[in-house]
């Protein structure tokens, strides 16, 4: 079924698809028929693959009415994110309000391209705690850290996008191209949720709680600083003008496209019927921090509550947890929860990065130092390989062809519950999505969709896609890396991971 749903999206979407009102029947016209057959309840898809995911984006981005509204952690100045940034240009072109909130900490994006993407008429961008670069010299980041070092660690981790107020993904995967499978060094195995419904009012409510957030700070009036302390931004209608020609020119280059989007570009979508049967419909509830997190103003520490929600799914449990995290740092409230839950009978078993395969050596030293200590209270762990056999299933096909494939990491963020409960959201197990970084997510009951996703991480699990933590899995990776993480184990960063 999920080939014919990948297949199905693939016809479906492309960054240039046919505008809405060209068919007598439009895509928002079907998806809000779907959303009045089943009343005051919420439709979820897990998007499994990089694929899937970027077109289901690129898809909602072409088709929507009137609203687009979208959070993002990181949003790259690569391939996808570039292609992402034209296609809401274009949204906003053809009269679509476009509401955008990424955090400051890893935006890379010029200043002036920044700036005149907010100058349109129809696009507003907004800066989350703005301590690091938007419009912030270099000096005054140093001035930051020192002053407000929890302050400048409170990050907006959410990842959210909202079309028309009806359908919406949030999940792991930020905007960038490692994201999505196309990057050509290192990728990551991630999870989505595709959203109808009920749900998808609690997370624009969420949305707006940030907007209106005096934390989420707008891109003009952060680059229309006097002094030492802001830098000054300033673009021209000719500079606006030409940056929205190359905006445009770069997404219609065939260059820019891999030879499956180029094929799905030119195949017209000739029915939706289909698509309704992949959903499954019941109970969902999307949970989310408040804008900085906690009041804790002067320590590390503080929840959320993401944090409690989650906290209490674990309390709930009475037979099996299954986890997809990339990092495993458990603080010890954690500890003391999952000890409980095993004391009860309850099965645990998880799935993180090995040495090998991690992006963060720091956060994979919070988890060595506790590795055996986890295993020992009967925690079942299975380490990714960044090799996964898996891996050809899941990720775009040009790129395993070459000499060396990317690494392979897991970035999903997911906890199935008693085969029933499903979490897909942002939270990583570690201190920082606990006490510090605003964290969302949906949590849906429905059995179907539970043995969907379990069983996908459970594959993940087989000898072929991950090394069991207790076989010393560290053996497998370079002498120099085994010393620079012994170097961070040493390091007192534990509440940063």
């Amino acid at each position: 079924m999920k080939r014919f749903f990948v297949s199905l999206i693939l016809l479906l979407c492309s960054w240039h698809s046919l505008a809405a009102h060209t068919a007598p029947d439009t895509p928002m016209d079907f998806v809000e028929a779907q959303i009045n057959a089943h009343p005051g309840k919420s439709g979820v898809y897990a998007l499994e693959t990089g694929t899937e995911a970027l077109i289901a984006r690129a898809w909602l981005a072409d088709h929507a009415q009137h609203s687009i509204e979208v959070q993002y952690f990181i949003w790259s100045t690569d391939n996808i994110g570039i292609l992402a940034s034209e296609a809401l240009l274009r949204a906003a072109d053809r009269g679509v309000q476009v509401r955008v909130i990424v955090d400051d900490l890893l935006i890379d994006a010029p200043d002036k391209t920044l700036l005149a993407l907010a100058k349109h008429p129809k696009i507003d961008i907004r800066i989350y705690n703005p301590q690091h670069s938007v419009g912030t010299p270099f000096h005054k980041r140093l001035l930051n850290v020192a002053t407000d070092f929890r302050g400048v660690n409170q990050r907006m981790h959410d990842k959210t996008f909202i079309v028309d107020g009806k359908i919406a993904i949030t999940g792991g995967r930020n905007m960038a191209a490692e994201y999505f499978d196309y990057n050509h060094r290192y990728n990551f195995r991630d999870r989505d949720a595709l959203l109808l419904g009920n749900v998808v009012k609690n997370m624009r409510a969420s949305f707006e709680n940030f907007w209106g957030n005096r934390l989420s700070a707008p891109v003009e009036e952060l680059y229309d600083g006097i002094g030492l302390m802001q830098q000054h931004v300033n673009v021209d209608d000719a500079e606006i003008k030409m940056i929205y020609r190359e905006l445009h020119d770069y997404a219609n280059s065939k260059e820019n496209f891999a030879p499956e989007i180029h094929a799905a570009i030119e195949t017209t979508p000739t029915t939706f019927e289909r698509l309704a049967r992949q959903f499954a419909w019941g109970e969902a509830r999307f949970i989310s921090d408040l804008p900085g997190k906690n009041n804790n103003r002067l320590k590390l520490g503080g929840g959320g509550q993401t944090t409690s929600a989650l906290a209490q799914l674990v309390q709930n449990a009475r037979q099996d947890i299954v986890i997809q995290s990339p990092y495993l740092v458990m603080s010890d409230g954690a500890i003391r929860l999952f000890q409980q839950a095993i004391d009860r009978g309850v099965r645990v078993r998880i799935n993180t990065n090995s040495l090998a395969s991690t992006d963060n050596i720091q956060a994979f030293s919070g988890y060595r130092n506790q590795r055996d200590r986890l295993l020992n209270m009967g925690l079942e762990i299975h380490e990714y390989k960044p090799d996964p056999a898996i891996r050809s299933k899941l990720t775009e096909g040009s790129l395993l062809r070459k000499e060396k494939p990317p690494i392979f990491a897991i970035h999903a963020k997911t906890m199935v519950v008693d085969s029933r409960t499903v979490f897909i959201g942002t939270f990583n197990f570690d201190p920082r999505s606990e006490n510090l970084n605003t964290e969302v997510g949906v949590i849906v009951e429905n059995e179907a969709l539970a043995h969907a996703v379990a069983s996908a991480i459970e594959t993940d699990m087989l000898p072929a896609n991950s090394w069991n933590a207790a076989a010393d899995p560290d053996q497998h990776v370079s002498l120099a890396k085994r010393s620079k993480v012994r170097f961070w184990q040493i390091m007192p960063i534990k509440p940063l991971l």
